[in-house]
């Protein structure tokens, strides 16, 4: 079967024909691409149709599809070991790699999904502060957990979603909303609230709005707050971590965080999360303590073993981000180059391995509102246009583009000469 054949099948079996809802491409009015294979930066669908994927399954393929060292490991592993529902030599591996190597982790939780990971992060932090309510800013996503789904952006922003069905009122009720960069706004909700806030929780480089850096101010000024208030913050790296820098984005601060979440890289494309902090944090968690946390699947064999794959490669070869520093560099410049000659009003945030082009007539974009004047229809017809060129894209605007070790020169160039033929 075509990819035609495939999604009008799977209709009948999953809601809207999907297992995540922005793989549809509801909003794009055609049928999405039912990929079938992917090596290096190539995938390929049903049809045969071959792209360049600037996707790479949303952020973890940092070393490109089907890494042979990657494939290698899984192989290996799942011949002795595939689940045990019980600790394996290969978590420890993962978590001491992870303590060893990163900032501000002395322990570590392991879990399978980025949603799992800031979820039980909330949860701790109110076990640990004994409050209630928590701080998110409008725009971040942090999964799908009753308190986050709101102002959520990402695939709810997309969708065009307030906030979402099925969840309480009483569920959302101790969840505040934050403005990004925006300081004297988020200290007013601590004087508001000063006694019970347990944390703050913030991608510091946002991807679910588009890519947007937090001002390197404000986030000094969240820490100082957290501290004021005896609130503990936490650093949603899911999408950042190990992607825009080794040690990820907590590295671009002179900023520490108290708790911070990792997932997608550090799974290796497999499903994988992890919440991390100081010991005496995670000490509050079962078996040790009283926040109740638990999975059969945390922590499996296969997935530490593509996952420490991975690490240990992008610990080894620090010139992987200096390669991808320089090709996004490169399509930064270019796509600014070639929009200003086409008279296109873009404005373009990267940062290393993260880009978002964002269409619209603003200088700069910094926070959420800024974000809601994009061109959404521009960017329907850009995202349109650059598929059939055989260029893989996020299928919103408020989504990032990924960069890995794979992407070459020669990739970047078709980029750039598919978007000099985009007429706007």
């Amino acid at each position: 079967m075509g990819n035609r054949e495939i999604f009008e099948e799977s209709k009948k079996y999953m809601p809207g024909g999907v297992n995540s809802p922005v793989r549809s491409y509801k909003d794009m009015g055609i049928t999405p691409p039912v990929m079938k294979s992917g090596k290096g930066v190539l995938v390929k669908d049903e049809d045969g149709n071959e792209y360049i994927d600037f996707v790479l399954a949303w952020g973890p393929m940092i070393l490109g599809h089907c890494n042979d060292d990657i494939v290698k490991s899984i192989q290996e592993i799942s011949q002795s070991s595939i689940a045990f529902g019980a600790p394996t030599e290969l978590e420890l591996q993962m978590g001491r790699f992870l303590c060893e190597n990163l900032d501000n982790i002395e322990m570590v939780r392991m879990v399978n999904s980025g949603t799992e990971a800031t979820m039980s992060a909330i949860k701790l932090a109110r076990g640990y502060t004994g409050k209630n309510k928590i701080i998110k800013f409008a725009g971040c996503y942090h999964g799908h957990f009753d308190g986050f789904l709101v102002e959520a952006g990402s695939g709810v922003l997309t969708e065009g979603i307030a906030g979402c069905l099925g969840i309480p009122n009483e569920s959302v009720k101790n969840t505040l909303i934050g403005v990004y960069n925006d300081i004297e706004q988020v200290r007013s909700l601590f004087e508001a609230y000063k006694d019970d806030i347990a944390a703050v929780i913030i991608e510091p480089v946002a991807g679910n709005m588009g890519v947007i850096k937090a001002d390197d101010k404000f986030m000094e000024t969240l820490r100082v707050l957290c501290d004021e208030y005896g609130s503990l913050l936490i650093f949603d790296e899911v999408m950042s971590g190990f992607r825009v820098a080794f040690k990820g984005a907590q590295s671009l601060f002179n900023v520490n965080p108290d708790l911070v979440t990792y997932a997608k890289i550090m799974g290796g494309g497999l499903p994988c999360g992890a919440y991390c902090g100081r010991k005496e944090i995670m000490e509050k968690l079962a078996p040790l303590g009283g926040v109740y946390q638990a999975g059969t699947m945390s922590g499996n064999p296969v997935v530490m073993a593509a996952g420490l794959a991975t690490l240990n490669i992008l610990k080894a070869k620090p010139e992987i981000y200096d390669h991808i520093n320089n090709i996004g560099e490169k399509l930064e410049n270019g796509l600014l180059e070639i929009a200003k000659e086409k008279n296109i009003n873009i404005v373009v945030n990267r940062v290393g391995g993260m880009m978002t082009v964002f269409f619209t007539d603003s200088v700069e974009v910094n926070t959420y509102d800024d974000v809601k004047t994009c061109d959404i229809e521009r960017f329907k017809r850009y995202f349109l246009h650059m598929l059939k060129s055989g260029i893989n894209l996020p299928q919103s605007q408020y989504e990032a583009v990924f960069l890995s070790s794979e992407h070459t020169e020669e990739h970047v160039n078709k980029f750039l000469d598919a978007f000099r033929k985009f007429e706007g």
